[in-house]
């Protein structure tokens, strides 16, 4: 996305200077380069509270948790859905794992966020990878 911005800032400079027109488009890149970075959701696990973007929970209200990669992972972002789910998903990253929510106050069934690393989120919340059946 940034380099597809900063490409079409060249254009509307260039008319005024090739060199004014690479330079606007250095400037704009570094720009949403770093806008990105910053807004990016993050996810943060104490002993305490699990952190997803930005909603957060105590530790003692997370329940199962599973790890899911290829066609199980777009099941799960799509026909396996519930309505009620809290998201957090990049769209360019696959593998999402899913973490049941036990407090009886929130009606968020569970959180369904993706990530690069599923099995060590997995793996520090206690839960396990899903089982990919078409790679038996």
């Amino acid at each position: 996305m940034a380099l597809m911005i900063s490409g079409l800032s060249i254009l509307v400079f260039v008319p005024i200077g090739l060199e004014i027109g690479l330079g606007a488009a250095v400037v704009v890149f570094a720009i949403i380069a770093i806008l990105l970075t910053l807004s990016t959701p993050r996810i943060q696990v104490t002993e305490r509270s699990l952190q997803v973007g930005r909603a957060g929970i105590e530790r003692r209200h997370v329940g199962a948790v599973t790890g899911y990669r290829g066609d199980d992972a777009t099941h799960q972002r799509g026909p396996a859905l519930h309505g009620l789910a809290f998201m957090c998903i990049r769209g360019w990253i696959d593998p999402v794992v899913r973490i049941q929510i036990e407090d009886q106050r929130d009606r968020t069934p569970y959180w369904l966020t993706s990530t690069r690393n599923p099995e060590q989120l997995v793996e520090v919340l206690g839960g396990t990878m899903a089982r990919d059946v078409e790679s038996d």
